[in-house]
């Protein structure tokens, strides 16, 4: 079956945080009922914790990490999802009972997987 992952963007938020129990609720539940599709997960710190690396002049470049992400925007990557479906049909479906996807947004890409 291919992997999709999903990636979820929302508002920027710490979802460790007391003050984001009940919408934690929902993701719980939205976890529990595709929990034969999530192979992985995670929900990810608020986006004044990234660093943003850099390689000016290519490999073996100087290396440029600033504080922040890449980009600033109203939704931020706040996590992701690795899901085992059929196809892009059922990832989509799979996508639009996510909490996210009501009040943001939810990106599905293919996943390539590499031999290791």
């Amino acid at each position: 079956m291919p992997m999709y992952a999903a990636f979820t963007y929302t508002a920027d938020v710490d979802w460790s945080h007391p003050d984001q129990a009940a919408e934690m609720l929902e993701y719980n539940a939205f976890a529990k009922a595709a929990a034969t599709v999530i192979k992985g997960g995670h929900a990810l710190y608020p986006t004044a914790t990234a660093t943003t690396v850099r390689v000016q002049g290519g490999k073996g470049g100087d290396v440029l990490a600033t504080d922040g992400p890449y980009a600033e925007t109203k939704e931020a990557l706040t996590g992701f999802y690795l899901l085992d479906c059929a196809d892009l049909d059922e990832a989509v479906a799979v996508a639009a009972r996510m909490p996210a996807a009501w009040n943001g947004a939810v990106e599905i890409r293919p996943v390539i997987v590499f031999n290791r």
